[in-house]
């Protein structure tokens, strides 16, 4: 199993960002190349690629606002 995690995209040890949309759903398989987030800080956003292939399971709804380094997904 492997996390999918929010960059540290700040430089703020208490910095927040933004899940901004799932491009994939629970259940969902991926592979190192699927996108499957956009998540956003400030001005910068980023897309997201999971480091493992495998079944997805979203932790965070979109929208919602929490730290940098937060665990978004896992991969199984």
């Amino acid at each position: 199993m492997s996390d999918v995690i929010f960059p540290k995209m700040s430089e703020a040890t208490d910095a927040t960002g933004v899940l901004v949309t799932w491009f994939v759903e629970s259940g969902d398989e991926v592979t190192t190349r699927t996108l499957v987030a956009e998540v956003a800080v400030d001005k910068v956003d980023a897309e997201i690629y999971p480091e493992t292939a495998g079944t997805i399971t979203l932790l965070v709804e979109e929208g919602a606002e929490v730290p940098q380094g937060s665990v978004l997904a896992t991969v199984e």
